[in-house]
C-alpha cells in the first residue's frame, strides 16, 4: 500500500511538475522530500489514499518529524520491483555502480550491502535507503550562458564544475539544446552525447525522452571513454558531450577528440575552481588551457546560480600569486548570477 502511494505522489510530482528535488526513503526513518521550500515529510495516509506532505516545524530541533510516516524494507523492496519494471537482474549494472536511472531520466541512488568480487562491487544487496533525483528538463535555461561559450559561430571546449545537486545536468541539457538547434548566435551543429548514465537524454527504447535537438546522436549507457571514441569514429560529430568527466581514461579521451577538432562540452563535481585544482588530472588540463571556457554553478540561493565564468588565462598569474589572486585576475568582468528560468543579471566586479 506504501509503495503504490509513493508511487502516485511521484507521477503526480512528474507529471503536474512539481518543484519536487528529491526524495530520500530510509528503513526505520521517516520519509523526508526536498523542494524549493526546504525539507518537508510525508504521510502515509490510508484513509485519504494518498500521502500527505508535512511542513518540518523546526529542521534545527527536528520539530515535526514524528509526524512523518517510517519507511520498512517492504516499501523499498515493492519500490526497486516497480522501477526496475519487476527486472532487477537488467539493472545489475546500474546497481552495481549504487544507482539505476529510470525512464524520464529520474536517478535512483541506492545504498545496502555491497557484494564485492574480485575488488569490484558486482551488486548491491539489502538496499536500506533509496534517493530519488526528480530530473527537472527547463529549456531556455542556457539561452543566456551560451553567447558567453561562443567565438563568433564557434563553440568553445567548456567545463561546468559544480557540485551535487547544483544544477548542471540541467544546465547541460539545455546547451546541448541550444547548440544542436542553433539560433541568432549561428547554425546549429551536431552534438554526439555520451549518456553513461541515461541522466542527459533519459533514453527509453534507445530514444531520448527530452529534447536534445535535432541534430543531437546519443550513446545511451556506454562507458564515456568508450563512447567518446565511438562517436568520433562513426557519427563525426562538432561537439562531444560528457557528464560527471574526471577518470583518466575520460581525460584521454577528451584530449583525443579536441585533437580531431571536435569540441568539448563536460560538467565535473567540484565547489569550485579552487577544488578542481586539487586533483592533479584536473590542475594539468587547467594548466594545459585545455579547456577555454570554465562555467562554475552554485546552488546558493538556488540550482543553476552561476557563480562565475572563466575563461583559459585562469592559470596565467604571476609565480607568487594566491589561488584567490590567480582565480580573481581571469575571471571575466562580470559575476553572473544565472537561474533557471534562463534571466541573466550582470555585475561588474
Amino acid at each position: 500500500m506504501k509503495a503504490e502511494m509513493v508511487q502516485r505522489f511521484l507521477e503526480q510530482v512528474i507529471t503536474e511538475k512539481e518543484p519536487i528535488r528529491e526524495i530520500r526513503i530510509r528503513i526505520g526513518k521517516p520519509v523526508f522530500v526536498l523542494d524549493s521550500e526546504g525539507e518537508k515529510i510525508l504521510n502515509f495516509d490510508e484513509k485519504r489514499g494518498n500521502p500527505e506532505l508535512l511542513r518540518i516545524e523546526d529542521e534545527k530541533e527536528n520539530s515535526g518529524i514524528e509526524n512523518g510516516s517510517m519507511a520498512d524494507s517492504e516499501l523499498i523492496r515493492a519500490l526497486m520491483e516497480i522501477f526496475a519494471r519487476h527486472s532487477l537482474y537488467a539493472y545489475e549494472r546500474e546497481i552495481s555502480q549504487g544507482f539505476l536511472t529510470i525512464r524520464g531520466g529520474h536517478r535512483i541512488g541506492i545504498t545496502g550491502k555491497a557484494v564485492v568480487e574480485s575488488g569490484h562491487v558486482k551488486t548491491v544487496r539489502d538496499i536500506s535507503s533509496l534517493n530519488i533525483r526528480i530530473a527537472h528538463e527547463i529549456k531556455g535555461c542556457a539561452k543566456s550562458v551560451l553567447p558567453h561559450l561562443l567565438s563568433g559561430e564557434e563553440f568553445l571546449d567548456t567545463l561546468v564544475i559544480s557540485p551535487p545537486g547544483a544544477g548542471k545536468t540541467t544546465l547541460l541539457r539545455d546547451l546541448i539544446r541550444e547548440l544542436s538547434s542553433g539560433g541568432s548566435w549561428g547554425s546549429g551543429k551536431n552534438v554526439s552525447v555520451v549518456d553513461e548514465r541515461s541522466e542527459i537524454a533519459a533514453c527509453f527504447g534507445g530514444v531520448p525522452q527530452c529534447d536534445l535537438g535535432p541534430r543531437t546522436d546519443v550513446m545511451d549507457g556506454c562507458p564515456k571513454a568508450v563512447g567518446m571514441l565511438m562517436m568520433l569514429r562513426s557519427m563525426a560529430p562538432q561537439v562531444l558531450a560528457v557528464d560527471e568527466a574526471g577518470g583518466e581514461e575520460e581525460i584521454r579521451a577528451m584530449k583525443y577528440a579536441m585533437k580531431c577538432g571536435c569540441r568539448i562540452l563536460a560538467t565535473v563535481h567540484g565547489a569550485d575552481m579552487e577544488d578542481i585544482m586539487k586533483r592533479p588530472a584536473w590542475r594539468d588540463i587547467v594548466g594545459e588551457k585545455i579547456f577555454s571556457r570554465y562555467v562554475v554553478l552554485t546552488g546558493v540561493p538556488t540550482p543553476g546560480t552561476v557563480a562565475e565564468i572563466y575563461d583559459e588565462s585562469v592559470c596565467q598569474c604571476r609565480e607568487k600569486s594566491t589561488c584567490e589572486d590567480r582565480y580573481a585576475a581571469a575571471a571575466f568582468s562580470y559575476r553572473s548570477q544565472l537561474r533557471m528560468t534562463g534571466k541573466w543579471e550582470n555585475e561588474k566586479i
